[in-house]
């Protein structure tokens, strides 16, 4: 993380954005390049800044933090998401995680807490703050995939080029990192992503997480930290 990343705050509570822009700008590695106080305009911010990392509640007066995930990775799937919230709903938080956002942490953690979430997140690991971590990680691997009938012989069909872009992208890497390592195209990349998914008959990252912790391909306690 040589260069400094920048972050979008989306927040309703001017209190709480100053705070978390006072707290991530002491870190010169990070610079606040907007702040938004509901989803839309920070969906709208988010198309013309192009942040490294979106911090992003899950409590917002118009849409919430998941339709906002859902939104952006649509468009930017290059910036991380990151969800902040006072409250510790499983299933809110589980819902995020599908939508996009690889990071969770609570309103009152720690400083040094947010900014550890931070450097997970932009590095492309899975962060979730310890006092639901667990909880959360049990929720999300009892999620069934929508088709119960795949196995490993499914996962024997992909190409060996495949199982390496699987086991990437499930954990956590963007078409961009991979592409890098395995020094392909990004349009590759995604065209790999396209053949795993419909030969394991999976429609979404989150699944291909769960499918790939099950078979034993990424290591879970990714997820508790």
């Amino acid at each position: 993380m040589s260069q400094t990343k920048n972050i979008l705050i989306i927040d309703d509570h001017p209190l709480f954005r100053e705070g978390l822009k006072t707290i991530v700008e002491r870190d010169k590695r990070f610079k606040v390049v907007g702040e938004a106080g509901n989803g839309r305009q920070g969906l709208k911010m988010a198309r013309q800044l192009k942040p490294d990392l979106s911090v992003v509640d899950i409590s917002l007066p118009d849409i919430n933090g998941v339709q906002v995930a859902t939104e952006m990775r649509s468009y930017l799937p290059d910036t991380k998401i990151m969800i902040v919230s006072m409250h510790s709903k499983i299933d809110y938080i589980a819902e995020a995680f599908q939508a996009g956002a690889t990071g969770y942490v609570a309103k009152d953690s720690a400083s040094d807490r947010l900014i550890q979430g931070i450097e997970s997140v932009l590095k492309g690991e899975y962060f979730l703050d310890s006092s639901v971590s667990h909880q959360v990680v049990e929720k999300l691997m009892k999620f069934p995939v929508k088709d119960a009938k795949i196995t490993d012989a499914d996962y024997g069909s992909l190409t060996p080029r495949e199982q390496e872009v699987m086991r990437l992208l499930a954990e956590g890497s963007t078409p961009k990192e991979i592409a890098d390592k395995l020094c392909i195209s990004p349009k590759t990349v995604e065209n790999h992503r396209a053949n795993i998914m419909k030969k394991l008959g999976i429609h979404s990252t989150m699944e291909l997480v769960r499918y790939a912790a099950r078979l034993g391909l990424i290591d879970v306690e990714l997820w508790k930290e």
